[in-house]
């Protein structure tokens, strides 16, 4: 009874022995760089460091176009002022007469085009 005791234990031994192995080439696979999830995660990482860095530079962007949005406002502001006031300085001005035509006949000279000239 003994002897099918140590025979089943070590039976059960093997087998465990085998499903280990079999357990360690799976895992391997599953961990390739390549291939598997490894690789699947390696290339996501380095997307993350590619991304944050994209990032930071579209911050630091937006940050000196946001300054240099607030200084063209700033000057927008100062010329509407200034033409508000030539606006409002205008209607103290008296109002323009055309100018009159002149009486009798108006002569007027005209240049002689080159091609006469050059004859």
């Amino acid at each position: 009874m003994e002897l099918i005791a140590d025979i089943l234990l070590v039976a059960g031994a093997l087998g465990a022995g085998f499903y280990c192995f079999v357990l360690a080439r799976r895992l391997r696979r599953f961990n390739d760089l390549e291939n598997g999830v490894g690789g699947a995660v390696a290339v996501l990482s380095a997307q993350v460091d590619d991304l944050a860095k994209t990032l930071d530079a579209a911050q630091s962007t937006a940050s000196s176009s946001t300054d240099s949005l607030e200084g063209l406002t700033d000057r927008a502001e100062a010329v509407a002022k200034r033409l508000e006031l030539m606006v409002a300085s205008m209607h103290d001005l008296p109002a323009a007469t055309p100018p009159k035509a002149p009486e009798g006949p108006v002569f007027k000279r005209h240049q002689d085009s080159e091609s006469e000239v050059a004859q």
